[in-house]
């Protein structure tokens, strides 16, 4: 059994000398879903932004650094798993949560594959949501901390 340290819900921007809390990216084309997971993770203490598209969120990424991203599987257009892999061929080393209401063992099988941190069936469990955002962060905090010795 793995087990993982807890990830802190603060954390510390060497350019800002303070306590900021950790940013979570939501892309959901489903406003209800994007409108329900920011309340969440405000009342969770977690900064939270939303996007309606996978290339609403990329474009983003040029002024907005999240600390993790929750990716729902199935939009139109780019869906979760494209924007997955973009991200990998960017070299953006975004830790990714995704979110699906169809869930297809193929699609999961290929999510975790790419690198996703967690995959999740809808509806979610908050509390288990909660703790794939915090592990999947600690486990880049982690990385990041190993790649640097």
């Amino acid at each position: 059994m793995v087990q993982y340290t807890a990830a802190p819900e603060f954390c510390y921007r060497p350019w800002r000398m303070e306590k900021l809390p950790l940013r979570i990216a939501v892309v959901d084309d489903d406003e209800s879903v994007r409108k329900a997971l920011k309340r969440l993770l405000r009342a969770s203490n977690l900064d939270a932004k939303t996007f309606e598209s996978g290339g609403d969120f990329l474009a983003s990424l040029a002024s907005y650094q999240p600390d993790c991203v929750i990716l729902d599987l199935h939009m139109p257009g780019m869906n979760g798993l494209d924007v997955q892999r973009q991200l990998t061929r960017n070299g953006v080393p975004l830790p990714v949560v995704i979110i699906t209401g169809h869930d297809e063992p193929q699609t999961r099988a290929q999510c975790l594959a790419a690198g996703a941190t967690a995959y999740m069936c809808k509806p979610l469990d908050e509390e288990v949501l909660l703790d794939a955002i915090r592990r999947a962060i600690g486990i880049r905090a982690h990385e990041s901390a190993e790649s640097q010795k």
